[in-house]
């Protein structure tokens, strides 16, 4: 998809948000990749010593949480990354999961932004849906997602909501289309954050060395060095999700999900 240069725009009105019901039509099938590289460390004051993604909620690993909506919205193949020392995640997956075809790739990267293009090799040419392992979202929102994010022309789609309990989240500005114009501190009076997930065209990948050479650190510095670049990033409203990274947050989410997702 050709690079296209952004314009002026502030945030997505109410009007023009996509509120998602579970009856959109079902997705292309497409790869997921999961980053679930992460060591955790925020969650280590609780006790767990287990990797990040086999921490449980509500009974059930976070990266089983995220597989089980995968699966749910209709794709059949997953590529996961994990740290060199989380054996026992693929193990686990192994056992549990039967539904998907799945890939990890082993591997201690320094950031997010790094696991995602250690991931790039493994996802083709076509879109792929890009999740981290600690979002919980109702089993529906990530199909309504995926169905509307499918429809729109552009190199990316960051599913958005406007539940913020996070210390640092990342904030977008749209404009009345939905296009981003504004991420991280340029955005800070948005009331938009992301959720977590996003539809991702392999084209951007391409401005993984500049992204290195500009010295971005984590995908949202890269999301936000693409949109800097002339890629056109769109928003899609979503229902409140939960991002698991504090031991405050387990409890946020398991209330969340006994809630039928709606606390």
């Amino acid at each position: 998809m050709a690079r296209r240069k952004g314009g002026r725009g502030g945030r997505i009105p109410r009007r023009h948000a996509t509120r998602h019901t579970g009856r959109a039509r079902e997705p292309v099938l497409m790869h997921a990749a999961i980053i679930a590289a992460g060591h955790g460390e925020r969650l280590r004051p609780a006790g767990l010593r287990v990797p990040k993604p086999l921490v449980e909620v509500n009974g059930i690993p976070l990266i089983e949480h995220v597989l089980q909506v995968i699966s749910a919205a209709g794709l059949r193949k997953a590529v996961c990354i994990i740290n060199e020392e989380s054996r026992a995640v693929e193990d686990h997956c192994r056992q549990r999961i039967v539904d998907l075809e799945l890939t990890f790739v082993h591997r201690t990267t320094p950031n997010s932004m790094e696991s995602l293009f250690t991931l790039a090799p493994y996802l083709g040419r076509d879109p792929f849906l890009l999740l981290t392992v600690d979002v919980i979202m109702a089993p529906d929102t990530l199909r309504g997602f995926l169905a509307a994010a499918s429809r729109r022309d552009a190199d990316g789609v960051l599913a958005v909501h406007t539940f913020i309990d996070d210390e640092k989240p990342l904030r977008v500005a749209c404009d009345r289309e939905g296009r981003i114009v504004a991420i991280g501190t340029s955005a800070a009076g948005s009331p938009l954050i992301t959720a977590g997930f996003y539809l991702l065209r392999p084209a951007m990948l391409a401005e993984r060395d500049a992204a290195r050479g500009a010295g971005c650190a984590a995908l949202r510095d890269f999301l936000a060095h693409v949109v800097a670049h002339g890629y056109r990033l769109d928003a899609e409203q979503v229902p409140k999700c939960v991002d698991v990274d504090r031991p405050e947050d387990i409890a946020a989410a398991e209330q969340f999900i006994r809630s039928g997702y709606r606390a």
